[in-house]
């Protein structure tokens, strides 16, 4: 296994923006978590801790050049990464319905069923050409079916939490409580449109567009994760 020098612009990518990214993610997730830890709190803790587990991993091997160990240390980053918004649909669930309705056991099939979707991405990495590829940078290359599947995957669980968080709103009727939840939509929103800057950029593998996407999707990022957790997340935590 060797490393390879990689562009300052990768380095601050991988290790300023996303290492202050799942820095932030951590803080908010430890803040969420220190007052209570009753279900409703682990949940949407989940939210940020799955996708600081993603660059965490990222960190790792962002410098090797093994092309297996990449595959699969950039095939759990995108898991965990990607995993994260399924913790907003059963958090939305649980604010919907009551935790009574959606019970323990309920909630679990819920993650265990999309984990098994969403973990059924390394199936494209025994197929050469419909996975994922690096370039000189050692950036990854979306195939278009891999990309397909990623989205397809996603977008059923990004759309439900933002349709569930629509239905939530319908049923507030203090208009302060209604304004604060705006504030976790517009987050979602935020987010949902990073994630799609990411796919896009990866699929297109064009320098410039990563660039672009680099930056704004770091404000995106930071500016959806304070907005959820200013719109909700510092409620629940009492």
């Amino acid at each position: 296994m060797t490393l390879y020098q990689m562009s300052i612009i990768r380095f601050i990518t991988i290790y300023v923006a996303q290492g202050f990214m799942c820095i932030f993610f951590l803080f908010l997730a430890f803040k969420i978590l220190k007052r209570d830890r009753k279900r409703l709190n682990v949940i949407f803790s989940g939210f940020y801790l799955s996708p600081a587990i993603g660059f965490i991993i990222n960190f790792i091997y962002a410098p090797l050049t093994d092309v297996s160990v990449v595959l699969m240390l950039n095939f759990l980053t995108n898991f965990f990464i990607f995993y994260s918004s399924i913790f907003i649909v059963v958090f939305n669930l649980i604010l919907l319905k009551s935790e009574k309705a959606i019970t323990t056991r309920k909630q679990l099939i819920i993650l265990i069923v999309y984990g098994i979707a969403m973990f059924s991405m390394i199936g494209f990495l025994f197929y050469p050409g419909y996975g994922v590829t690096f370039n000189e940078n050692w950036s990854p290359i979306w195939s278009f079916p891999f990309f397909l599947y990623v989205v397809a995957i996603e977008t059923i669980a990004i759309f439900s939490a933002l349709y569930l968080s629509f239905q939530i709103y319908k049923k507030f009727e203090d208009e302060l409580i209604k304004k604060k939840w705006k504030f976790f939509i517009f987050g979602l929103c935020s987010i949902i449109i990073f994630m799609y800057g990411i796919f896009i950029s990866n699929t297109l593998n064009i320098d410039s567009f990563r660039t672009i996407i680099g930056v704004v999707g770091l404000i995106l990022a930071l500016l959806g994760a304070y907005l959820m957790y200013y719109g909700v997340g510092r409620q629940i935590e009492k």
